[in-house]
């Protein structure tokens, strides 16, 4: 879930210092409706398994209207592909299976073979000599195997979407050829980008154990991330999905609070964004600070963004100053911008531009699981960066991340979580887009599709998602001298009646000082403040 922000910004001046609230801020973009599939057949190193060659189905994209596309076998999908009704099996939310009467009685005809197969009686221990017991080892895979595949089909017959693709990422991480092969071609005709929640995350899930095989994962994130859509769309894109969800607006507001509360009383205020994006979070906290009683401070901003968001801001970080300055203006602020086009792993102190006499304020906008820790490099950037931002005393450091364990998974429990926690986002976008959204296929393809390819497809450096558990932070916080800084009821108050336009089906909990934001109460996104 990255941090893009949005160009339609609700007003929150009234947000932190009980001010009557001033007219909304528009500035809109342009809606496209086209979009980029995925392309999964070319890319640098993924995480291939051995004679990879062997798989027929290494490339596979999403056509336009939404239906799974084997590049191998393209002429067959859209006869094959059909709708299907929602099943719970194993108290999982499960999508109908797509296949024909024709694909079940052969299915049925095989678990009969399995059945058969795996009745055969066992070889006496007692008489073994070396042949007998080499016989019996593959006696013991033949069986095993003949289990996977009785296993699997017994999911596929039942429409056991969530098993069926738990049972191909077994298969890839096994290097099972076969397997792996014969479960892409039942998954292309289950999954499908404009289906329920689960096929359309499936779909996505599917794209990057291909991607995997084909060690094609890093090309397509990169490709998603700075080619493809334009820059105009990408921002729809993003402004539609943080309408949807109160993902964005919960962790920028809840860090707006915290930054609020500690320069209350602060003449002069830098604020240090390591993911400044379009300067979006700032539109209401500039405003706040501007009707704050006794008159506004004087605000430095120091803009870090990756120079890849240059594309979707369609020029440098020089628009988001003229931007902001302009709002600052308007709301009687002295204000200063500085743009740092950085990755935030060549941040170094003299390229932040402290100064003496100035409140400091430093914001890790879901930015800081993209940095590689020392299960990937020596250089371990994500401590080194919050050792580097407490040198500095800040009087309050936010810090907003998705509530996942993927950093250090090992790649089957990390295909686990991703399917979980992405599978609760996905259904919360259906509360506010349709099915029939003309942009829903787009929003998650470009905002959230990269991210799943990503976590399954890649592998060391090349794995830019690596999300972290809030204990896991606070472990990195406390080990880099911080202590937590509680957000105030009135944040927590504050959020509560965000959540108020959302549905009822969002949760939000405060624990040790943190908020934890969750959809049908499984956290999802956390935010917490540190000094």
């Amino acid at each position: 879930m990255e941090a893009t922000q949005k160009h339609i910004i609700q007003d929150g001046s009234s947000m932190f210092y009980h001010q009557p609230s001033v007219k909304q801020m528009d500035i809109s973009v342009q809606t496209f409706d086209s979009y980029c599939t995925l392309e999964s057949s070319s890319g640098t190193k993924s995480h291939p398994c051995p004679n990879n060659t062997n798989i027929t189905s290494s490339t596979t994209s999403f056509s336009s209207n939404g239906s799974p596309v084997s590049q191998s076998n393209n002429n067959n999908n859209n006869n094959n592909a059909s709708q299907f009704s929602p099943e719970d099996n194993n108290n999982s939310p499960l999508s109908g299976s797509s296949a024909t009467n024709n694909n079940e009685t052969e299915l049925s005809l095989m678990l009969k073979d399995l059945e058969t197969a795996m009745m055969e009686p066992d070889l006496d221990n007692n008489s073994f000599n070396d042949y007998e017991f080499g016989q019996h080892q593959q006696q013991q895979q033949h069986r095993a195997a003949s289990s996977a595949m009785y296993r699997s089909m017994e999911m596929i017959s039942r429409g056991d979407l969530k098993g069926t693709l738990y049972e191909c990422a077994k298969a890839v991480e096994n290097c099972d050829v076969a397997m792996t092969d014969w479960l892409i071609s039942q998954l292309q005709q289950m999954v499908s980008v404009s289906g329920e929640p689960l096929q359309r995350l499936g779909a996505y899930m599917l794209e990057g154990l291909v991607a995997r095989l084909a060690s094609s994962g890093s090309s397509i994130y990169k490709s998603l991330r700075c080619k493809d859509p334009t820059g105009p769309e990408l921002l729809t894109y993003m402004h539609i999905l943080y309408e949807a969800c109160p993902y964005f607006k919960f962790g920028y507001e809840s860090a707006n609070g915290a930054i609020a509360e500690a320069v209350k009383n602060e003449s002069f205020v830098h604020i240090i964004d390591f993911q400044i994006s379009q300067g979006g979070q700032w539109v209401s906290l500039i405003r706040a600070l501007g009707a704050r009683p006794g008159g506004p401070p004087r605000v430095r901003i120091t803009g870090i963004d990756d120079p890849r968001s240059s594309f979707a801001r369609q020029g440098g970080l020089e628009l988001v100053g003229q931007r902001l300055g302009k709002l600052a203006e308007m709301c009687g602020v002295p204000f200063e911008f500085h743009g740092a086009a950085l990755c935030c792993t060549e941040v170094e102190i003299e390229k932040l531009g402290v100064r003496n006499g100035e409140a400091l304020a430093v914001n890790f906008p879901l930015v800081l699981h993209h940095m590689p820790d020392e299960s990937v490099t020596v250089e371990n950037h994500r401590d080194r960066l919050l050792r580097l931002v407490k040198r500095l005393s800040p009087n309050v450091v936010t810090l907003v991340e998705q509530e996942a364990n993927t950093n250090t998974a090992p790649f089957l429990p990390r295909f686990v979580e991703t399917m979980n926690h992405y599978l609760a986002v996905f259904e919360s976008i259906d509360v506010k887009l349709a099915r029939d959204h003309k942009e829903r296929i787009n929003v998650e393809q470009h905002c959230l599709a990269r991210e799943v390819v990503n976590l399954i497809a890649c592998e060391g450096v090349e794995r830019e998602e690596r999300h972290e558990p809030l204990g896991k932070w606070r472990s990195r916080f406390h080990m880099a001298g911080f202590k937590p800084y509680p957000l105030s009821s009135y944040v927590n108050a504050t959020i509560k009646g965000l959540l108020e336009s959302y549905s009822e089906k969002y949760t939000l909990e405060e624990r040790d000082g943190a908020l934890y934001l969750g959809w049908r109460n499984q956290p999802l996104i956390t935010s917490c403040a540190w000094r």
